[in-house]
């Protein structure tokens, strides 16, 4: 007796994944997002008994106080907005999708909500055809590679593995670019452009590039595009590199010395974007727009303009429908 074997269209199910974020800006909130965060072998690349000593002695008993603080600063009526505003890109998303049988969630690499839940759900449902996009726009083994660890760490208990499609980066797609130039040239318009546009992203230890990870070199490759896009030459636009942590060599120029040093060499007003993240989170909205706009002014200068991330805009979801949907 043979079995007949029917195969129906494939089921697709698009996740986003982000970073993540504390549940509260309370101690043990953040104490507990740090612990699972700095854990990550592909966060902080030392040794694990020497890095668990230094963690626990010397890093959660500290530091959560300083990040809660910082949290406070910008925690909205939703909730963190890293997580709100991931929220909202992707149900833009998914409301653009929904008429082609797509299923789309988002996913949060530390904290809620996990990847293993999502993808059992997906399971559940019958989902057999999957596209991860990890919303890093540069890939980087401590970002993008750890959300694959974590999707790999789910799938490996599978004896039924789906299609997947695992996006590594877009750093150059085209819709990306344009929807960033687009959202500078509007600030311009509406606020006047400043002498120089900084366009930081966040640092990584200057080894990693040794070791053959892209991040460095992609980063500088998106900063390029955009500063084409905006018809920019090359006194009109910088490079530079955030969130330094630690006394090790990290990626350079470093963006708060930069600051420091711009009203001395006669630039006293500067706009500033983060093209490395696609929702804005604690190091947009209180590093960059908070912390150091105080420093560039307190050095001297006068005039002093953060433009926001794409978030859930128009264009951010068209950008990432589009990117999404060659992999249809």
């Amino acid at each position: 007796m043979s079995t007949k074997i029917v195969e129906g269209a494939r089921k697709t199910g698009v996740i986003l994944a982000n970073l993540g974020s504390p549940a509260a800006p309370t101690n043990s909130a953040v104490r507990h997002f740090l612990k699972e965060f700095l854990w990550d072998p592909r966060v902080v690349n030392l040794p694990r008994p020497l890095w668990w000593v230094i963690l626990h002695f010397f890093v959660l008993p500290f530091r959560p106080r300083r990040s809660v603080k910082a949290y406070r600063k910008i925690w909205d009526k939703k909730g963190s907005p890293l997580v709100f505003l991931t929220r909202q890109l992707t149900q833009g998303v998914a409301d653009k999708l929904n008429a082609q049988g797509i299923t789309t969630d988002y996913v949060m690499r530390y904290g809620e909500p996990s990847m293993a839940t999502r993808l059992r759900a997906f399971k559940k449902d019958g989902i057999d055809n999957l596209i991860v996009l990890p919303l890093y726009p540069q890939y980087s083994s401590t970002t993008t590679a750890s959300i694959y660890d974590d999707m790999v760490k789910e799938l490996n208990q599978w004896r039924h593995l789906p299609n997947i499609h695992f996006i590594s980066d877009y750093h150059q797609d085209s819709g990306y670019i344009n929807a960033i130039a687009d959202s500078i040239e509007r600030v311009w318009r509406e606020h006047g452009k400043n002498e120089l546009l900084l366009m930081s992203f966040h640092g990584l230890p200057d080894r990693l590039t040794k070791w053959g990870d892209p991040y460095f070199h992609q980063c500088h490759k998106t900063a390029a595009l955009i500063a084409e896009k905006l018809g920019l030459d090359q006194k009109q636009w910088m490079i530079v590199f955030q969130s330094r942590f630690g006394k090790a060599q990290w990626l350079k120029p470093y963006c708060l010395d930069i600051l420091q040093n711009l009203p001395a060499q006669g630039i006293k007003r500067v706009d500033i974007v983060c093209p490395g993240f696609a929702v804005d989170c604690l190091e947009t909205l209180e590093e960059i727009a908070l912390v150091n706009k105080s420093v560039f002014i307190k050095s001297g200068g006068i005039s002093y303009h953060y433009i926001p991330a794409l978030n859930d805009s128009e264009s951010h979801v068209k950008a990432i429908v589009k990117l999404l949907e060659q992999k249809l």
